[in-house]
């Protein structure tokens, strides 16, 4: 993606917050035609010795397993929270409107995986994301039940080969952090979290 050195992060830690905590992500790859194609789901984000993992999983329906079964190699991209900009956080009317935003795109490589008990484990670290209580009605299903549901989706794993994470909160204009922030603040949940974002980036912390 474009990324202004402004607004480009190579923190790590800050791509995985920003990962687990927006973690419904978007899977493009090309199909046989050569055209993206998308899917949306949820991933399980794992911090590994050799590096970044993302668990998931599709229907077996969905074509997109196919695709990556033929090209492993994919994009990954997550989108934190977001929200309008105003002019009116500048102290002079030359201004213009824009959209403040994080993100976080990911090269990824995937590995197919099918083996039902290995299908099961990678479900319930996503149900420990969302819905640890969960758990045990899953357990509770039974075998053949379970197997029934294992057997209509294909899961894979997405090693992270590369990693672009780009947090723009108009850093690179100070006269405007403050009026920014305070309005964000008072914003709907969107805004209010990037003012949380701007607080722990320590943005307009300078301007104190």
């Amino acid at each position: 993606m474009y990324q202004p050195p402004q607004f480009r992060s190579t923190d790590r830690a800050l791509a995985a917050r920003l990962m687990r905590e927006h973690p419904f992500a978007s899977l493009i790859s090309n199909d046989d035609t050569g055209l993206p194609f998308v899917t949306h789901l949820p991933l399980h984000l794992e911090e590994r010795a050799d590096g970044l993992v993302l668990l998931g999983h599709c229907a077996r329906p969905n074509p997109h397993w196919r695709y990556l079964e033929a090209r492993a190699t994919a994009v990954v991209t997550f989108l934190g929270p977001h929200a309008y900009q105003s002019p009116k956080i500048y102290p002079d009317l030359a201004r213009v409107p824009s959209w403040n935003y994080l993100a976080v795109h990911c090269t990824v490589s995937a590995r197919l995986i099918d083996d039902p008990t290995a299908k099961d484990g990678l479900l319930k670290k996503l149900i420990g994301d969302h819905e640890p209580p969960y758990a045990q009605q899953w357990q509770g299903l039974g075998e053949e039940f379970a197997n029934k549901l294992l057997a209509g989706i294909v899961a894979f794993e997405l090693k992270v080969v590369d990693l672009q994470c780009k947090l723009k909160l108009n850093q690179h204009r100070p006269e405007s952090h403050a009026a920014l922030k305070a309005g964000y603040e008072q914003g709907n949940e969107q805004e209010r979290e990037l003012a949380r974002w701007m607080d722990s980036l320590g943005i307009g912390e300078q301007e104190k």
